[in-house]
């Protein structure tokens, strides 16, 4: 089974198409027999996407670090919920779980793992697919950015084109080949 890293909001946010977002791209993993990893909590996008996969039947790992478990954030319905010490450990046991990454709506923390495991892939730490949701023009600001970025040469073309970029999960899917 192959299975899809998804970082996103741990917030619900102000607009609630987001939520159905993340619903929607959580049974959609199912429906395609693929699994899920993520960071574990129950809480905003999060919550909604891993309750969304695994009534579609998907497998669901999440990943969380001792101290926000302390917190009691973390999904009780999980396939499974691997402890980790930290978020560096956090972050690098979901890449090794996953066969691919996709960052749906979040904040900074989204922001922050979507961008560290495209530079993982810029670096050739690794070669699998990096997917960005941009669901009801959520990232478009971003999106600008980064063409703003290539423009300034701080970024090359075929870098930014390693990213692919979608607004809905279907296609996001399908583009990723999954």
């Amino acid at each position: 089974m192959k299975r899809i890293c998804v970082y996103c909001g741990s917030a619900l946010g102000r607009d609630p198409d987001l939520a159905e977002t993340a619903s929607a791209f959580g049974r959609l993993l199912g429906q395609r027999g693929l699994g899920l990893v993520y960071g574990g909590g129950n809480t905003g996008l999060m919550g909604r996407l891993a309750d969304a996969a695994l009534a579609a039947g998907a497998e669901v790992i999440g990943v969380m670090p001792r101290h926000m478990l302390a917190r009691e954030v973390g999904h009780g319905g999980l396939t499974r919920l691997i402890e980790v010490e930290d978020m560096h450990e956090r972050k690098r046991t979901m890449a090794e779980l996953a066969d691919a990454f996709v960052a749906l709506p979040g904040g900074i923390g989204t922001l922050e793992e979507l961008f560290e495991i495209f530079t993982w892939r810029q670096l050739n730490l690794h070669v699998k697919p990096v997917g960005l949701l941009n669901a009801h023009g959520f990232y478009d600001h971003l999106l600008q950015f980064m063409e703003h970025v290539v423009g300034s040469g701080f970024l090359r073309r075929e870098q930014l084109n390693a990213m692919t970029v979608a607004v809905t999960a279907g296609d996001l899917l399908n583009k990723l080949g999954l």
